[in-house]
């Protein structure tokens, strides 16, 4: 019978930090987790007894030679006293056990072999029934202890786990192909963003490339909110104290919120979210019943302090458009919008080829009201009720998760798996029963009465950061024609033909097709090569026949053969596929 994969992975963590201290002595353990591919485990090691990427070999035949001798894991609960005693001149478990203490929760011990650890649980009943061979140690990475860079550095060794040889081999293989995707790789080959040491670390420089795609997206976004009902609003960079903490927002979200600047006698922050500015302009003009519901969206820029350790390319970064919109509605409204935003989700994912998504439903946890969630637990019940609801009468796949929820309401992460399998969070819609009170917002409803619309919170593009790093991965850099920075490559075949070349890119800008020629300045094969490296879908050579037919010798992105049509029904082509943005 299969066992639970998150139970191996844990053990393994286990059996990882007993090889690590047996070559290892002095070497301090401090935490080794599960994560969605295997584990790790944290350690401090003396600096000229660190391992490096070529020891991890030595580790694993270390685990592998012990993991025969653990036949169980055995549970013994003890006291923070008799705990501290026997991981004594270990200041991290010190930690974690007086931690514990002040929570006046449980310390237990388990122990396999001759290996005993501080550990919650969750372990393989028997683990020397683990295959051996559907482990490895995959890399090393810096870490800092607790993820404050304020602490020691630890190494960090990551390991991979699943139930069978067979299914390692497959994600390994899966990794192969997420390498030649990486973002970052191909973000710097096809010239779409940059990063630079005097801008700032997660400050990301869009460069000619990526600023297409960027405005791309954009203009698909306004298209769809125009047709959606939306309205479009813009608000400035930053804010003063004040109208953060009406919102809520601090202390909150204070430690991701750049520190304050000090002007006038006051203190202003750079905004790290839209959504306080937009209930300003609900705010800034009387409402009523008949003016709901009201879709106020902005592509806003935010700014987040994420640690430094955390940073990740595209998908985690410290400047960050969002494609946002907050619907105000009344409580009758509130199951249309909510799909209406969910409808909205799905026509994106068939433009981009998502065929595996769900959707994360977070709720709150009501031990944790006033604490991490505001504290109105009537408000709580009956929001999750109504957009359960939803869900279920979309029929849309979700899965519920507690104790994740935004301060202010329940709210829905969108998972979504890449053309290769990986998964990503890429989006959200999020419920705001709370804030809209705290603003004062109200309508006049058809009685005359004042009432607090709700609030829905989505951005189904995510932001532009976070979406174009998927895109890459998504398609490998072979973006639709639609997206493309560079949709058309003229390539002449010599001097002499670069004057019709030149005359098909006016025409061809006329129609606002983005276009580029490739002057006779190397050799043709070159110069069709470097347009191929650059993964643009079409490629036009020109030479004496094409001139002579007022035609173009067409290579289509992914095809071997060529084919020679006249320039004409090129274009109509063309045209057709960017209007229709075809895939």
């Amino acid at each position: 019978m299969p066992q639970d994969l998150n139970n191996i992975r844990h053990s393994l963590a286990h059996l990882l930090a007993a090889a690590v201290e047996e070559l290892y002595p002095g070497a301090k353990r401090t935490i080794g987790p599960t994560i969605d591919n295997g584990f790790y485990y944290d350690f401090e090691f003396a600096p000229k007894y660190t391992p490096v990427l070529e020891d991890l070999p030595k580790i694993e035949a270390k685990m592998r030679e012990l993991l025969p001798t653990w036949k169980s894991f055995d549970k013994k609960e003890t006291s923070a006293k008799d705990a501290k005693k026997m991981f004594e001149g270990n200041e991290y478990k010190i930690e974690l056990i007086t931690d514990l203490e002040a929570k006046n929760e449980a310390i237990s011990l388990y122990q396999s072999g001759n290996f005993i650890d501080l550990c919650r649980g969750g372990h393989v009943e028997h683990p020397d029934t683990i295959n051996p061979r559907s482990f490895e140690l995959s890399r090393l990475a810096g870490a800092y202890w607790r993820g404050d860079e304020k602490n020691t550095m630890l190494t960090r060794i990551y390991g991979l786990a699943f139930n069978t040889p067979e299914e390692l081999k497959a994600y390994k293989e899966q990794m192969i192909e997420a390498e030649k995707r990486d973002h970052r790789k191909l973000g710097k080959d096809l010239s779409i963003f940059a990063f630079d040491e005097d801008v700032g670390p997660g400050l990301p420089l869009w460069l000619p490339h990526g600023t297409v795609i960027i405005e791309e997206l954009e203009k698909l976004a306004k298209e769809k909110e125009f047709e959606y009902g939306y309205v479009r609003v813009r608000t400035p960079h930053l804010a003063k104290e004040s109208m953060y903490k009406k919102s809520g927002h601090l202390p909150y979200y204070e430690d991701v919120m750049y520190p304050p600047m000090e002007y006038e006698g006051g203190k202003y922050y750079l905004k790290a979210m839209n959504c306080p500015h937009h209930h300003k302009i609900f705010a800034a003009e009387p409402r009523s019943y008949r003016d709901l519901p009201l879709r106020l969206a902005e592509y806003g820029t935010c700014y987040r302090h994420e640690k430094s350790g955390e940073l990740f390319g595209l998908m985690r970064v410290r400047s960050l458009q969002m494609n946002d919109a907050h619907m105000y509605c009344t409580e009758e409204q509130f199951d249309e919008e909510f799909r209406q935003v969910n409808n909205l989700y799905l026509e994106y994912f068939k433009l981009f080829g998502i065929e595996k998504y769900t959707m994360r439903f977070s709720t709150h946890d009501p031990k944790r009201l006033g604490e991490k969630f505001v504290n109105e637990p009537e408000l709580w019940k009956k929001t999750e009720d109504m957009v359960r609801r939803v869900l279920v009468e979309s029929k849309v796949p979700f899965v519920e998760v507690a104790n994740e929820a935004a301060f202010y309401g329940p709210k829905i992460d969108i998972q979504v798996w890449s053309a290769i399998g990986r998964e990503f969070t890429l989006a959200t819609n999020q419920v705001d029963f709370a804030v809209p009170r705290r603003f004062g917002l109200t309508y006049t409803t058809a009685e005359g009465k004042e009432a607090t619309p709700l609030c829905i919170h989505r951005a189904p593009l995510s932001t532009h950061e976070r979406m174009v790093g998927f895109l890459i991965e998504h398609y490998g850099g072979n973006f639709p024609l639609w997206l493309s920075p560079v949709q058309v490559k003229i390539v002449p075949v010599g001097e002499a033909h670069e004057a019709y070349a030149k005359k098909l890119e006016q025409e061809l800008r006329k129609s606002f097709v983005r276009v580029e020629v490739a002057r006779a300045v190397d050799t043709l094969g070159k110069r069709i090569r470097a347009a191929e490296t650059m993964k643009i879908p079409l490629i036009l050579v020109v030479g004496d026949k094409e001139i002579e037919a007022n035609a173009v010798n067409v290579r289509t992105r992914g095809k071997k053969e060529t084919e020679t049509i006249p320039f004409a029904t090129f274009l109509e082509n063309v045209e057709k596929q960017i209007k229709e943005r075809a895939s």
